[in-house]
């Protein structure tokens, strides 16, 4: 057993040995080429070729280190694209109720047509210009920057979403009220036209150019309590300068600020 182990290292060495041989002779073959007029031509060529693949090289190392950049750039977008996807996610399944409608600050209503239209079978004359729609002025929502500063014997336990909530179904009150109030009397039925009669019986001179509603709109057009939170949320409404009011003849008027 030893002896073959030895014989195994004897020729390795001798390989070794012999290889190292092989590359001398390379080497002193390669150093004579340089001398020989014939090849100098190949070698400058062989030169200028290894000169342009080392630039090129160098060129796709800088390449290289760019795309590795670009990619940590793109990790980092993607990051916050993923952040700002969950947040957005958040946001549309956690949508408040009392969000303002399209218009912030008022509620566009069509004019009714005019009585004793003519009808289209006369001859055409110059288009009158069209009415301007009628602007529904709205309860703005209370903002959180405000809600913060409303006093704490005002709040109590009430919270903001709270209030926006009751904020929103006055409007929709407000809205109910004043599309009645410019709809054509023609149009309207029975109950509607007591509505209106009613409307028009609360109107004084203090409340001309104002939009406003009593205690029977709310009743008519929402489902709010009118309990002792309710009128809590309107001294905070009056407070935040939403609404204020118009007691006379027995009625309290809330006008829209």
């Amino acid at each position: 057993m030893t002896k073959e182990m030895g014989s195994s290292s004897l020729e390795d060495l001798c390989f070794h040995i012999n290889t190292k041989i092989a590359n001398v002779k390379k080497c002193i073959q390669l150093r004579d080429i340089g001398e020989d007029e014939s090849c100098k031509p190949m070698l400058h060529k062989i030169h200028y070729k290894l000169h342009f693949v080392h630039g090129l090289l160098n060129k796709m190392e800088l390449i290289i280190k760019q795309q590795e950049k670009l990619k940590n750039l793109l990790k980092e977008i993607q990051k916050t694209a993923e952040r700002d996807q969950e947040a957005a996610q958040h946001l549309l399944e956690h949508i408040p109720p009392y969000l303002p409608k399209p218009t912030k600050s008022c509620i566009t209503v069509p004019a009714g047509k005019q009585e004793g239209q003519k009808k289209a079978v006369e001859p055409k004359k110059a288009k009158k210009p069209a009415k301007q729609p009628i602007v529904i002025k709205e309860v703005a929502l209370i903002t959180t920057e405000e809600f913060k500063s409303i006093p704490a014997y005002l709040k109590g336990r009430i919270t903001c979403d709270q209030i926006n909530a009751v904020v929103t179904q006055i409007n929709d009150a407000v809205e109910g009220k004043y599309k009645i109030l410019h709809q054509p009397l023609k149009s309207m039925s029975v109950p509607v036209r007591n509505l209106y009669h009613r409307f028009m019986e609360e109107e004084t001179k203090d409340t001309k150019g104002v939009f406003f509603i009593v205690e029977a709109d709310i009743r008519e057009f929402t489902q709010l309590k009118l309990d002792k939170r309710f009128h809590s949320i309107l001294s905070i409404l009056r407070h935040c300068q939403r609404l204020r009011e118009l007691r006379s003849s027995g009625l309290v008027r809330y006008i829209v600020c």
